[in-house]
């Protein structure tokens, strides 16, 4: 385990809601499951940024990878379970395996190259609760570029319109204010 995985570890563990929700989602037994997104990125940048409260998740992003059923119908059916273990969470699921399509991209292999073609770098992040209660971590930038407070864009998807919108419509500088918006 990495340093930067090792001080992770520690801001879940402390958390109730985000070690319900790993639990939760590990129950279903996914294939190349992560809870990915804010629900990692977020929990980083409220502890730099000393927070006692941590910062609401919008919702919960549950990614997996299956190409034997690419079925968005599989997906609500994943959620509706996951709201009834959990249902104060909004869960949002998605399988890797078809966001390819949505995305106008060469299929993807895994759930971490789904991951690794997300607007900003430090959203292409993933952790997953194992039966031993360790972290597995995806970060294909590595969890340091977290750590960092600098954002920036993803340059395997550079979308630089939607980087800045996503930016301003989620508010990042009023939440984050110590955050470092790399153009």
């Amino acid at each position: 385990m990495t340093g930067f995985e090792e001080k992770t570890s520690q801001i879940l563990v402390r958390d109730e809601l985000r070690m319900a929700c790993l639990e939760v989602a590990r129950m279903l037994e996914l294939p190349d499951w992560y809870l990915g997104a804010g629900f990692l990125r977020n929990a980083i940048w409220d502890h730099l940024h000393s927070k006692t409260v941590m910062t609401p998740l919008n919702d919960v992003d549950v990614v997996y990878f299956d190409a034997r059923d690419t079925s968005p119908k599989t997906e609500s059916n994943i959620e509706a379970s996951l709201r009834r273990l959990l249902p104060d969470v909004e869960w949002e699921v998605r399988n890797q395996a078809r966001m390819h399509a949505r995305h106008g991209h060469q299929p993807y292999s895994s759930t971490t190259e789904g991951i690794a073609r997300w607007i900003e770098v430090p959203t292409c992040v993933g952790v997953r609760l194992e039966s031993d209660q360790s972290f597995t971590f995806t970060a294909p930038f590595g969890l340091e570029e977290n750590w960092s407070l600098m954002v920036r864009v993803n340059p395997y998807n550079p979308r630089p319109e939607i980087f800045q919108q996503r930016i301003v419509e989620k508010r990042w500088l009023k939440l984050w204010p110590k955050l470092q918006i790399l153009t």
